[in-house]
């Protein structure tokens, strides 16, 4: 597997020198793009996020990275997307970094878009999973720190891509990789044993190439749909993720490599729990990327139009004293300090509110890409409703702005499970459970800011 992966990134690097099926520059350079990075690895005891236990750092396999790609289209109009290595973004740290955003570069909101891998080897942050961990005081001052360092670091980033726009062209391709598996339909210890697989997946790998006025390759987008959960250890890492884009800027010196994840709330790598694992399914992305770079690039348009919509999404029930006391003298450690804040909020005469405003966004850039960005854990579901919905060129980031919690379908709803049934909870929500109708809400504020970007 390694030498096929260093055979096809070796055609991309001489491709990526002028060699290849796109040489020459026959695109216009109708974009000006912006990039920058910065290394949001924590040097503090914040503990490592996902899990719901205590995982206090001891050392890192590598830095975890927010980097930023600005576009700007020959109108101005300019969008920024912010890719990081982080499990998720509380509604707070996103609403904060918004309004930095708006207050020092005038972006408006369908012009900004967050998203975070959902890495499980990066970092707490502050108000995402409230009652997921067992922290104390000590703990939650050390996350807050982080957090509001790291969006301290965000903000400097888009500062300096935006003071560093150069002309570029898009181009835009799709590709495949096998390794996710639907995980509510297979067990792992199936897996290992050969059982045949079952569920729905998607494997596709969209991919944008950035190209600067030399042809040089600037940078590389690229998604996929599954959870980064391969590892559970207590070391820094970016997952697969980090090591898909680790390998392929090994292998094009000078190019930014970002990872969007995509509709993965239900896909699982597996096997896992073993760095070489990690490090394969990385370098099965990165060849998977690869190969789509070395084959003809569809040039994507000089325009680029936004929009974005909250739509409020009912809960099933809300909790009251009664459901909640059983709860917190219950045996589930995670639960009862969920139950417990609650109880605290109603005795302090706070009224839950009865649905949850989701944020939808949607991109278009020329006439070829359609991106969408929702909230949450997206199942695959999604993804694949909206490329058939919309047609070709359209790619789905499941994971944006906001880690609301499990985003269902309504199959997956019906069928209930981890991702589909009463599990809001852990999410700090004041409710077990989605509304039934919660796809259909999606899904119709994704057709009106889809309409909108098509329309202006």
């Amino acid at each position: 597997m390694a030498s096929r992966v260093l055979r096809v990134l070796g055609l991309v690097a001489w491709w990526a020198a002028g060699a290849g099926p796109a040489a020459g520059g026959s695109a216009p350079m109708n974009w000006q793009i912006g990039l920058a990075r910065r290394v949001i690895t924590p040097t503090t005891g914040v503990w490592l996020a996902g899990y719901g236990t205590e995982r206090a750092p001891e050392g890192k396999i590598h830095d975890l990275w927010a980097k930023i790609l600005v576009l700007r289209a020959p109108d101005g109009r300019t969008a920024v997307l912010a890719t990081t290595d982080h499990m998720g973004m509380s509604k707070t740290i996103y609403e904060r970094l918004y309004s930095r955003m708006y207050e020092r570069f005038g972006l408006a909101r369908a012009d900004f878009m967050l998203t975070f891998s959902h890495n499980h080897c990066g970092p707490c942050l502050e108000d995402d999973l409230v009652d997921y961990y067992p922290a104390d005081d000590e703990q939650r001052r050390l996350v807050a720190e982080y957090t509001h360092w790291m969006e301290g670091e965000i903000e400097a980033a888009v500062a300096e891509a935006l003071d560093r726009l150069q002309p570029a062209r898009l181009e835009m391709g799709e590709g495949e990789c096998g390794f996710a598996v639907n995980r509510r339909e297979n067990r792992e210890e199936d897996v290992a044993a050969g059982k045949p697989l079952r569920g729905v997946v998607d494997h596709y790998v969209p991919v944008l190439a950035v190209r600067g006025a030399d042809d040089q390759l600037l940078a590389v987008l690229f998604g996929y749909a599954c959870h980064p959960t391969t590892l559970s250890f207590n070391q820094w890492c970016g997952d697969y993720p980090g090591f898909a884009q680790v390998d392929l800027e090994a292998q094009l010196p000078g190019t930014t490599a970002m990872f969007f994840n995509a509709c993965g709330g239900d896909q699982n790598p597996i096997p896992r729990r073993k760095l070489e694992l990690c490090e394969k399914y990385g370098r099965m992305l990165a060849e998977s990327v690869a190969a789509v770079l070395a084959r003809p690039l569809r040039p994507v348009g000089g325009g680029l139009k936004s929009a974005f919509e909250f739509v409020n999404l009912d809960y099933d029930q809300l909790v009251t004293r009664e459901t909640l006391l059983p709860v917190a003298e219950g045996a589930s450690a995670l639960h009862a300090r969920w139950a417990k804040r609650m109880l605290a909020q109603l005795e302090a005469g706070v009224v839950f509110p009865t649905s949850y405003p989701y944020p939808v966004q949607a991109w278009r850039l020329g006439g070829e890409l359609l991106f969408i960005g929702i909230g949450g854990e997206a199942v695959v579901d999604y993804s694949l409703r909206f490329k058939r919905e919309f047609g070709p060129g359209t790619w789905v980031c499941g994971y944006a702005n906001d880690m609301a919690a499990y985003m269902p379908s309504r199959r997956v709803w019906e069928e209930g499970g981890y991702e589909g049934g009463p599990h809001l909870d852990e999410y700090g929500r004041p409710a077990w459970r989605w509304a039934g109708d919660v796809e259909d809400r999606i899904a119709a504020t994704v057709q009106r800011v889809g309409a909108t970007v098509r329309t202006r």
